[in-house]
């Protein structure tokens, strides 16, 4: 596959006047807590905030006259569709969108609302994976266009154009990116060779879902049996094969970011940024955790897009948050049925420890009953004077805080 410099320059030539070059921003707070020069990319303020505008058109346009006839078919989560949507809107083409049933019900609102004379949207299973499936034999069945999310000549040739954008400002030491299906970093790989070569890449897997890691080890494009998919379009289980091709020969860094260590990355930039990043793409920020040696004093480049964020997620992503910084623990407890044993629980808290949750379920042909516990502290010390406290007055207990049995069915 050969992309040339023309093609990239072309792609930018041919954008919408609504398709901005976003701007690249330094940011003060990572730049002092990394002690390097942090920029960020912020594809989170192009309209429906995602990058994705940049090709949708691109790949659609280039359509013959008989092909722009007939109906267009993909699949995707969110991001894909809206502007695949847009495109279609614009050119008067019709389209289905296939989407996993568990897409967050306020990107299929969204998904639905937008050029709605244009749209038929079918969910379907659970994952994107199934979604594409349909899509694919959608296809076969209508004789559609499919307008692939990521192993596209030309879906490379416009996301090549937000690399095109940071080397016309700076030249960056390292660009840490996610990886996902691995089309992301295809088009880096190419442009970077081309505009960039000295730049070192850096690329960003979710911990459970680690598939081109598994695959560059073992030289095989693998799928993955089981995966977590908290961090959105990153967990996948299969690359796709263009994407691999390309990726299979570099010897690139592989971070594994743990899914619940992201979560303190989407917290802090709500916090101290007022910036809304999604898991995917807190994934790169994230990563910077593991890199502290690698990038100091150094110009880092990452990419914030796809600030989509379902705010219903947020009581999860603050439960992770706190499960992996260890401010708050589960446990199931056995409760002696006396009428003192709560007072005698309390003691083992310390100061600033907190009670969040306490089910008790008394059975009165036994002398003791479970106690289903949540307790958030302050100070990570507390937890081994609490257990010994525990243990000092006869409590039995278990820790179930990462045991995602317990998590999943109880928090």
């Amino acid at each position: 596959m050969t992309i040339k410099i023309e093609n990239i320059l072309e792609a930018k030539h041919n954008f919408w006047d609504f398709i901005k070059t976003t701007p690249l921003i330094k940011s003060e707070r990572l730049s002092k807590l990394y002690k390097a020069e942090i920029f960020i990319k912020r594809e989170d303020l192009q309209p429906v905030r995602s990058y994705k505008i940049r090709w949708a058109f691109n790949k659609i346009n280039s359509l013959s006259e008989k092909e722009k006839q007939l109906w267009v078919v993909c699949a995707s989560a969110w991001n894909h569709a809206q502007w695949v949507a847009i495109t279609c809107s614009y050119l008067k083409i019709k389209w289905t969108i296939f989407m996993p049933i568990t897409t967050p019900e306020q990107k299929v609102y969204k998904t639905k609302q937008f050029w709605w004379k244009y749209v038929k949207v079918i969910l379907i299973w659970d994952t994107f994976d199934d979604a594409l499936k349909a899509s694919l034999k959608f296809k076969k069945e209508n004789k559609s266009n499919f307008i692939h999310p990521f192993d596209d000549l030309k879906v490379i040739e416009w996301q090549a154009t937000v690399w095109l954008e940071i080397f016309e400002e700076i030249n960056p030491d390292f660009y840490v990116c996610p990886i996902g299906w691995g089309w992301f970093i295809s088009w880096q790989i190419i442009a970077k060779n081309l505009l960039s070569p000295k730049t070192k890449i850096i690329w960003v897997e979710p911990e459970w879902a680690d598939a081109m890691k598994k695959s560059l080890e073992t030289w095989t494009n693998i799928e993955l049996n089981k995966i977590d998919i908290f961090v959105d379009w990153a967990a996948v289980k299969k690359e796709w094969e263009l994407t691999y091709e390309i990726c299979k020969n570099e010897k690139l860094k592989i971070i594994e970011a743990p899914e619940n260590r992201i979560c303190t990355t989407i917290l802090d930039y709500l916090k101290e940024d007022w910036i809304v990043v999604e898991p995917a793409w807190a994934l790169t920020t994230d990563a910077l955790k593991d890199l502290k040696e690698d990038i100091k004093w150094k110009t880092v480049v990452i990419v914030i897009s796809w600030s989509n964020f379902d705010f219903e997620r947020l009581p999860e992503i603050k439960e992770r948050s706190l499960k992996y910084e260890w401010f708050k623990k589960y446990f199931l407890v056995s409760f002696p049925q006396r009428p003192w044993a709560l007072k005698d629980f309390l003691s083992t808290l310390w100061e600033n420890d907190d009670i969040e949750r306490f089910e008790y379920l008394k059975k009165s042909a036994k002398n003791t009953a479970p106690v289903f516990i949540w307790i958030k502290t302050n100070n990570k010390k507390n937890w081994s004077k609490i257990e010994k406290n525990m243990d000092k007055l006869w409590f039995k207990y278990k820790d179930v805080t990462n045991d995602e049995l317990y998590f999943d069915l109880l928090v």
